[in-house]
């Protein structure tokens, strides 16, 4: 009996010490839920924590993660800015954040512009800023004579406020509980300066007894917590037009020793880039266009963005080298500038700097995308491996494929590197898709496969049979034309252009024309990233302004090469471009270009 009573009470003791432990656990860390894309690298870089701290918090995490899964990260890096982040849990809103962490709505949204009343919600983790410090106020003159009648002198002025970047009348007016005619009143200014960063303006006293702080009125729409669409609404910044787009580009035009090709192509760049400008103009887009040349590597950017005009830039398009990325996306977002980045995949400042868009994809992104249009297009495939040996070229990419495919019960086999057209056709299944992927996407292991795979096609008609590869085989076409019709190829890309469509001839006759030569033979083509670039963001500003973020989506322009798709890596961070297309070469002869959106 004893015995029992002991395990009763053990029993008792674990189910309240369990219910007890706060939803994070321990405030050394919080939880992050693994989204489609995200590999460790990602995760570490968008919260500044090292790879190696995530594992010994996540033991085996070092060997796979996968979406959906809860990862513990330490808070230390951003306790060291002031910073906290925070894992929404149940029944929490974006106002009792506000009290529990002492920062206003505004700061949390401002620090968050990814964040919306429609994402508010359990799991996804958010940023805190630093707690508000008390504004420095004004001193108050009170005069030094008045007449022995006069009662206690009050100022007009109940608070001095600083503004501070992205504030309004209107969101001040709630701040404050005044409304927005006393604040123009109080400060007769603003009808000819408006709000400007920096400026002391005078919080008066409320005129009727209903303007008060929010929480505190009478008036029904505050005798509850504001909910969170109503915060949000408070404090979204209001889209405005840009009469003049004012844009910068900063790129190494001038040549470099040993660097003639690469200097070429980027040259080429600026060339296509001008033509977008130019196009623009002809619809009375107006645009004023900055061009800076950004040096060698090891040039400082410190002279150019030094200049006055720089902070005043709408967008920003660079740069080229690695070592100007950070300098600049830091300048960037101190005075909230959208950069391009358009040619690297590999810097991290995208994960935790909202002012910057990535063009080029970041590769485990990519390949998730790859992998869920590879299982939406061949549900019942089978899938040959062909093991190469020729290195671990595309290794992250069959593994990553490998695991997608198990998941979702589709085969998968492999073969060596010493295949002959007999051992493939063994591997043939009469009743599903048979694709052949290669583990290396160069030219030679194209000129070694592609005899076997076609005697195997020839020996097998009835055999639904193809190939699947690379974004490189652009750059192999036109070698190997014959023998992607035959195998009914596919390759995955995120830029691709058929030079006989109207959209690319028309392109590459104006570049000829205004430039005398024909583009590189390299994909991509950098005249066309240019042009599309250009194009895509100025078009944007010119249509949306300022809420250029919020109409990503509803962007419809056909761009000669490059795709784009925008999405926030997280709601702090900026955006990374996850547009994937498939490109076919149908047994009739068709090239087809698959776009899965």
């Amino acid at each position: 009996m004893n015995f029992i009573r002991h395990i009763f009470l053990l029993l008792t003791l674990t189910f309240f010490t369990s219910v007890s432990l706060p939803a994070q656990e321990n405030p050394s860390y919080f939880l992050h839920t693994v989204e489609k894309g995200q590999s460790l690298y990602s995760i570490s870089s968008m919260y500044g924590v090292d790879q190696a701290e995530i594992v010994r918090l996540n033991p085996g995490s070092q060997e796979k993660i996968y979406a959906g899964q809860a990862l513990r990260i330490p808070q230390a890096a951003a306790q060291q800015k002031g910073e906290i982040f925070h894992t929404i849990q149940a029944g929490e809103t974006l106002y009792k954040l506000t009290t529990v962490y002492k920062v206003s709505a505004k700061a949390i949204c401002d620090a968050n512009p990814g964040l919306s009343a429609e994402n508010f919600r359990i799991g996804q983790v958010i940023l805190i800023p630093q707690a508000e410090e008390a504004e420095a106020t004004a001193p108050v003159v009170v005069p030094e004579s008045r007449p022995s009648t006069q009662g206690p002198v009050q100022s007009r002025c109940r608070d001095m406020h600083k503004v501070k970047r992205k504030e309004t009348l209107f969101s001040l007016s709630r701040e404050y509980g005044v409304t927005q005619e006393e604040l123009i009143a109080a400060n007769p200014e603003l009808r000819t300066e408006g709000l400007k960063k920096g400026k002391f303006i005078c919080i008066p006293y409320p005129a009727t007894p209903t303007a008060l702080t929010p929480g505190k009125s009478t008036d029904p729409i505050f005798t509850h917590a504001p909910s969170d669409r109503q915060l949000f609404l408070e404090n979204k910044e209001q889209a405005h037009s840009i009469s003049t787009i004012k844009a910068g580009l900063i790129l190494p035009l001038l040549p470099e020793v040993n660097r003639r090709n690469e200097v070429n192509r980027i040259l080429e760049y600026y060339e296509g880039f001008l033509l977008a400008v130019d196009s623009l103009k002809r619809t009375g887009v107006s645009i004023d266009l900055y061009v800076y040349d950004s040096g060698t590597e090891n040039t400082s950017l410190a002279p150019i963005l030094a200049k006055e005009e720089m902070k005043s830039m709408d967008i920003i398009f660079g740069p080229l080298h690695q070592n100007h990325i950070k300098p600049l996306a830091e300048f960037a977002k101190q005075h909230d500038i959208r950069l391009v980045i358009p040619f690297t995949s590999r810097d991290n400042e995208v994960f935790s700097n909202p002012s910057v868009y990535q063009i080029n994809t970041p590769q485990s992104y990519l390949y998730s995308e790859v992998y869920e249009h590879f299982v939406r297009l061949f549900p019942r495939a089978n899938v040959i491996i062909l093991e190469t040996g020729d290195g671990t070229e595309k290794a992250e990419f069959i593994a990553g494929l490998k695991q997608e495919l198990t998941n979702r019960g589709i085969t998968v086999q492999t073969a060596s590197g010493t295949s002959t057209a007999a051992s493939l056709k063994n591997l043939l299944q009469p009743d599903k898709e048979n694709i052949f992927i290669p583990d290396n996407g160069s030219d030679v292991t194209l000129i070694k496969y592609l005899p076997i795979l076609t005697m195997v096609v020839r020996e097998n008609p009835s055999a639904a049979i193809h190939l699947f590869g690379y974004p490189e085989w652009q750059t192999y076409t036109k070698d190997h034309l014959e023998g992607f019709f035959e195998l009914d190829t596919y390759f995955y890309s995120s830029f691709y252009t058929n030079n006989l469509l109207s959209g690319a001839v028309n392109f590459t006759n104006k570049f000829h024309k205004w430039y005398g030569k024909e583009m590189g033979n390299n994909y991509p083509k950098y005249g066309m990233l240019g042009y599309d670039t250009a194009f895509f963001f100025l078009k944007g500003l010119s249509q949306y302004g300022s809420g250029l973020e919020n109409n990503l989506s509803r962007m419809n322009i056909n761009p000669v090469q490059t795709g784009f798709k925008f999405d926030r890596v997280n709601n702090w961070g900026g955006f990374i471009n996850r547009k994937v297309f498939f490109v076919r070469f149908t047994k009739n002869y068709e090239l087809i270009k698959l776009d899965f959106e």
